[in-house]
């Protein structure tokens, strides 16, 4: 592989590794395009989508290469974006060699991410902490926190078989509308739709939300349409999966509910 293509290997590599930690596209455009200069390369083109990298470098000489990535809409992960955006600068500034900087990056790639029962404790903590900060009471909060945990353990199993993302979501919010109406039904005093709403919290696409925002206001009108869509289609899912729990228990005589 010539010098050429390797830079551009390299930054490209960096620009999906942002992307597939949710990394805004203006952040990705120019972190590939300052990791090309920083290795002496002034031709060059790049074009970033939400799901997509294209670039090229010297397309005029012998030594032209180009590059496409496909990059699946992943999960948010705000550490690894740190750790990238931190190795840009690095690189930047002269710190590595090519060589180098392709064994900084794998260690960013490998970085140890927070174990399955920490992220399951985590995210129980947060369902309850919403939970009460939308009128909850304790007794509300302490339920959201086991139906979050329950929702967090089932999106890793599934994740674990490559389930589609909106049936995730979908089956996810009709299981915790589902556990909110198993402890109604139990006769123990709870605020029903302050338990689901801190349960579902995990599913709502807040992030995905304000990026699209941020893309759109930044001039990247496909990318902000592509995020923009993907977290309405999310909300859509979560609001079919808890309308559907709901009409089945009352279809199956279980009247209304207290909201």
């Amino acid at each position: 592989m010539s010098q050429s293509k390797e830079i551009l290997n390299l930054s490209v590599s960096i620009g999906e590794e942002l992307l597939k930690s949710g990394a805004e596209i203006y952040r990705v455009q120019e972190t590939v395009e300052r990791v090309i200069e920083a290795y002496g390369v002034q031709d060059y083109n790049v074009f970033v989508l939400t799901n997509g990298i294209f670039a090229t470098v010297h397309e005029n000489r012998e030594d032209a290469g180009s590059m496409v990535r496909n990059v699946p809409i992943g999960d948010v992960n705000l550490g690894k974006v740190a750790k990238l955006n931190q190795l840009s600068r690095e690189i930047c500034q002269g710190a590595y060699s090519l060589k180098e900087a392709y064994i900084h990056l794998e260690k960013c790639k490998n970085a140890a991410s927070v174990s399955n029962m920490a992220l399951v404790l985590s995210c129980g903590i947060g369902s309850a902490g919403f939970c009460y900060l939308l009128g909850g009471y304790l007794i509300d909060s302490l339920m959201s926190f086991f139906l979050g945990m329950l929702l967090q353990a089932f999106l890793l199993a599934a994740g674990k078989r490559h389930t589609s993302k909106f049936l995730m979501d979908i089956l996810g919010s009709a299981l915790v509308t589902i556990g909110g109406l198993v402890l109604y039904i139990l006769g123990l005093g709870i605020q029903f739709d302050r338990v689901i709403i801190g349960g579902i919290i995990l599913l709502m696409p807040g992030v995905a939300l304000v990026t699209a925002i941020r893309d759109l206001f930044n001039g990247d009108y496909l990318s902000g349409g592509i995020r923009l869509m993907d977290a309405l289609l999310t909300g859509m899912c979560i609001a079919i999966g808890v309308g559907a729990a709901v009409k089945t228990f009352q279809l199956l005589g279980g009247g209304t509910l207290p909201l």
